[in-house]
């Protein structure tokens, strides 16, 4: 279950490296179907991970995965609700700080999944 959670959170980080492209090299958001995509293969990892943590014996490192992604997903939440749904540009402090909670959080649970018991 790690396993699937890590390669389905993988392809919604080339989502997110998409996006954070549009918004800093073209100055503008990026747009809403490719945010709504990113959010909803984000909440279907983030789901499964969940799942995992409260159902099975996981390492540590999933555990710890698990709250850094729903600090991220705050963040997303916070992007998509007071930012974009108002046509504001989003602030480079909060994309960069949305990115860094979801790469940690990537990295951990990554070695989670595939790394040595």
């Amino acid at each position: 279950m790690l396993q699937t959670a890590t390669i389905v959170l993988a392809i919604t980080a080339l989502g997110g490296l998409l996006m954070a492209s549009i918004r800093f090299f073209s100055k503008r958001n990026p747009p809403a179907w490719l945010a709504m995509l990113h959010g909803l293969l984000a909440a279907s990892g983030l789901t499964l991970l969940a799942y995992a943590v409260c159902t099975l014996t996981v390492p540590s490192f999933a555990v710890l995965a698990l709250a850094l992604f729903l600090l991220a997903a705050a963040g997303g939440a916070v992007m998509s609700l007071a930012y974009k749904w108002r046509q504001r540009l989003l602030p480079t402090w909060l994309v960069v700080g949305h990115a860094a909670a979801a790469v940690t959080a990537f990295a951990l649970l990554f070695q989670a999944a595939f790394g040595a018991p």
